[in-house]
């Protein structure tokens, strides 16, 4: 750990079940970026979400890249990425400022961007603010975030609040405990969810959801609430 940057040892990610990709690294704004890039073809960014990383593309990856080429960025502060260990160093703006550099760096265009929880505010703000770029959109289970009523379901809610009280995730049990069939989150599959933090875990995973963000006072809800109306208007219904 130097200047508050924590780096998860390489070790750690050796050995992972079905995930055979070789790790690709670019440095944005001092801070080291993991990625996997496979394949070839037209362009596909997976996003993930809280509290994964690239790992949960892993099967979807095998899938595409005979065709497509896949992109699977760690956000800062989750997989093989580097970590910032002050809480308040995240935030919706950090992480949104982080994907603008990502893609600018790669020279992405033609995208199809396929969003998965925390991906969703993320990507869906970069599909209307650069439409050039952004051909087509892939929703998963995500939503905007915005700190309006109707977005926040009851299950939001109760992961919200456990994520504030809990520093120290058992981010491993916390996807099994989500699966719909938890027999098949092996115990190897949960130790590769848990690789990227070997101690307690900086404060990118669980303390995230208090900076990212709680309340329709948060700047990102504003971003949230801009994205909600621009997307109707930015996104051809079918490339959706």
């Amino acid at each position: 750990m130097a200047n508050g940057i924590y780096r998860t040892p390489d070790e750690r990610f050796v050995g992972l079940p079905d995930f055979p990709y070789v790790p690709r690294y670019v440095e944005l704004g001092g801070l080291r970026t993991h990625y996997l890039d496979e394949g070839a073809g037209e362009p596909i960014l997976l996003l993930h979400g809280e509290p994964t990383w690239s790992f949960l593309y892993r099967s979807m990856i095998a899938a595409l890249r005979p065709r497509f080429r896949c992109i699977a960025p760690d956000y800062i502060g989750f997989g093989r990425s580097d970590k910032l260990t002050e809480v308040a160093a995240y935030s919706f703006a950090f992480h949104y400022g982080w994907l603008e550099r990502f893609v600018d760096a790669l020279e992405l265009t033609d995208l199809t961007v396929v969003v998965q929880d925390w991906g969703g505010p993320l990507g869906l703000r970069y599909a209307t603010r650069h439409r050039e770029r952004v051909a087509r959109l892939v929703i998963l289970n995500t939503g905007l975030m915005s700190g309006e009523a109707p977005t926040l379901s009851p299950g939001l809610v109760r992961w919200r609040e456990y994520a504030l009280r809990t520093p120290d995730l058992p981010v491993g049990q916390v996807i099994r405990r989500s699966a719909v069939d938890r027999e098949r989150i092996s115990p190897a599959i949960v130790a590769a969810y848990d690789a990227p933090f070997p101690t307690r875990a900086p404060p990118s995973c669980g303390r995230h959801a208090r900076r990212c963000d709680r309340g329709r006072s948060r700047p990102s809800s504003a971003s949230a609430t801009r994205t909600r109306c621009s997307l109707p208007r930015s996104a051809d219904p079918s490339s959706i």
